[in-house]
């Protein structure tokens, strides 16, 4: 596995709350990353800072951001479940299910391509705006209320404070576009990387993982034996990432596979949806593994309910027999340790710290929620 780009480690931490002092608020942003690991790429109109990042953890948590205050980005993105939502398929503010499950945000400021299928979708201030205002199917429902929703911004005590400080100078800062850049930047801080896999591969720590998780690596990493990583490779787990230094996405359409895992039938065909090529259907973007073993159900339709079932799945090369399932499976020999070994080893991509870290938590929790 290629070792993480070597760097400088700056770990100059914001504080959590809404408590936050005046001189942090208006202070440099300064990632928080173990050493040698690179830096996310960051677009040029949104550079980061603490002040708009904190206002986007408020928004990201805020149900007013839904048409009938019922639903936050964080209802689907849940802080313990590594920000997804523990469900087969995401449900909207007004009752209405997304054919496709909550895929996980953490590290996504190292995705180079957003969503399960859309090739389209390469920033997350753009993406920002499906969820809001997308009809197809309805999740915050914010379509034609969107004047609304930006006068309750300007009068709320809390973003009358903190978006005069996110965007300086601007004479009405309470604007659309301001609001998806603010939660996009509060996104990419969501950084994974402190898993018991990390102290044992790039820490140093040999007991930081057991054997058995070792002996699942090696089936992981291996050709002849799991050939996991031939989708899943990286120290992120996901193939092609997108970091500082590198900021061009991999070709269009290099992370979608094919993996037979059900019937492709619209609206959930995958990238056929956007490209209509016939060998297309059934594609789907490979997701990080890192914190897999809070994220159940799984694939993109939460068919597999387990990690054992994930794991059956591939050791039998898919199991459906779909013309345009990907080369790259094929049926492996695992004998039941070899499975228990494997699943270890996933486990142990698991960074608890992340899952209750505070910089990520609901702020309004300190609030009447509104």
């Amino acid at each position: 596995m290629t070792p993480p780009r070597r760097g400088p480690c700056l770990c100059k931490r914001f504080l959590p709350g809404f408590a936050l002092a005046a001189s942090l608020i208006a202070g440099e942003f300064h990632w928080d990353l173990p050493r040698g690991f690179p830096r996310p790429f960051v677009p040029p109109d949104n550079p980061m800072s603490v002040a708009k990042v904190e206002l986007g953890r408020y928004l990201f948590y805020d149900q007013r951001m839904s048409v009938n205050g019922t639903k936050s980005c964080g209802s689907c993105h849940r802080q313990e479940l590594a920000f997804t939502d523990g469900r087969a398929h995401a449900e909207g503010a007004t009752g209405q299910l997304h054919p496709r499950s909550s895929m996980s945000l953490v590290n996504v400021a190292y995705v180079p391509l957003l969503t399960w299928a859309n090739p389209a979708l390469t920033s997350l201030e753009q993406q920002m705006l499906t969820p809001m205002l997308g009809e197809h199917p309805v999740e915050l429902g914010l379509k034609s209320h969107e004047p609304q929703f930006l006068a309750m911004l300007h009068t709320d005590p809390v973003y009358s404070r903190l978006f005069p400080q996110a965007f300086t100078g601007q004479r009405d800062p309470y604007i659309l576009d301001n609001v998806t850049k603010a939660i996009a930047a509060f996104e990419r801080t969501i950084i994974s990387m402190r898993s018991p896999y990390d102290r044992y591969r790039w820490g140093g720590d040999s007991s930081a993982i057991s054997d058995s998780a070792k002996r699942g690596e090696i089936i992981f990493s291996s050709s002849e034996r799991g050939g996991c990583f031939q989708c899943h490779g990286g120290w992120n787990f996901s193939g092609a990432i997108r970091c500082e230094g590198a900021e061009s996405p991999p070709g269009k359409f290099a992370a979608f596979f094919n993996t037979g895992v059900t019937t492709y039938v619209a609206p959930n065909r995958g990238l056929y949806e956007y490209t209509h090529q016939p060998g297309d259907i059934g594609k789907f973007r490979v997701p990080s593994l890192r914190n897999i073993a809070v994220t159940a159900p799984y694939m993109h339709d939460g068919s597999l309910p387990t990690l054992e079932a994930v794991v059956h799945h591939y050791a039998v090369g898919g199991t459906m027999a779909d013309p345009d399932k990907s080369d790259i499976l094929r049926r492996i020999h695992l004998t039941p340790d070899d499975q228990r070994d494997l699943i270890e080893f996933l486990k142990s991509l698991t960074d608890e710290e992340m899952l209750r870290d505070p910089r990520w938590s609901n702020p309004w929790m300190a609030h009447a929620n509104p």
